[in-house]
């Protein structure tokens, strides 16, 4: 069975940093930025669009409804707004690595793209409010003192725009196969669980 994993992850829990270990140690592809880059080609929206559509999501009204506005000329039907461009391009691109072969990807609703492919492990990254906001400060550069704000809007806004693509609940454990509190490991402990998990599972 091929080894190819998805990461959800609240903001600050180190989500991006495990994965990239785990596709170290199943010597395996790392898809991050690569996706956007990978959009970017596919979709012909600028970068600045591609990487902010997430963050875009963090007032759930505003997205859903500029999501439901349509642009361009011609039919309706044929007109869809950027927000469902960008996703149905990240739904192939997705899908297209899912296709292909194996590794690790990281956020973008993969774990739901992904859901019908055999051989997939879903992973959700999570950990304290506390601990994440101390990450965020000392290792990812945010202000000191606008850690928390900085946690609060990313997470909401993951889980908006998690919510509205797929009609799932983000962090909802029934949507993954394993979730692992990062507050009480270290990164590589929680990247040896993860690869423990994959080469031990059973596939259906």
């Amino acid at each position: 069975m091929k080894k190819l994993i998805t990461i959800s992850r609240e903001f600050g829990s180190g989500g991006r940093i495990i994965g990239r270990l785990v596709a170290e140690k199943l010597n395996v592809p790392f898809y991050d930025k690569e996706i956007i880059d990978m959009a970017v080609e596919k979709s012909g929206l600028s970068r600045e669009i591609v990487e902010t559509a997430e963050l875009r999501a963090k007032n759930s009204f505003s997205y859903s409804l500029s999501s439901a506005m349509n642009f361009g000329e011609g039919l309706m039907s044929d007109a869809v707004s950027v927000n469902e461009k960008l996703f149905i391009t990240q739904f192939d691109v997705i899908n297209q690595i899912g296709d292909e072969g194996e590794g690790v990807i990281v956020g973008r609703c993969a774990d739901y793209i992904l859901k019908d492919m055999p051989g997939v492990t879903n992973i959700f990254i999570y950990g304290e409010l506390e601990d994440r906001i101390k990450r965020c400060e000392e290792i990812y550069g945010v202000d000191a003192g606008k850690g928390r704000e900085t946690v609060l809007t990313y997470d909401k806004a993951r889980a908006n725009y998690y919510n509205y693509h797929t009609c799932q609940k983000w962090g909802q454990f029934s949507n993954y196969n394993l979730a692992i509190n990062s507050s009480y490991i270290s990164e590589e402990q929680a990247a040896n669980l993860i690869v423990t998990y994959v080469n031990s599972r059973s596939y259906k």
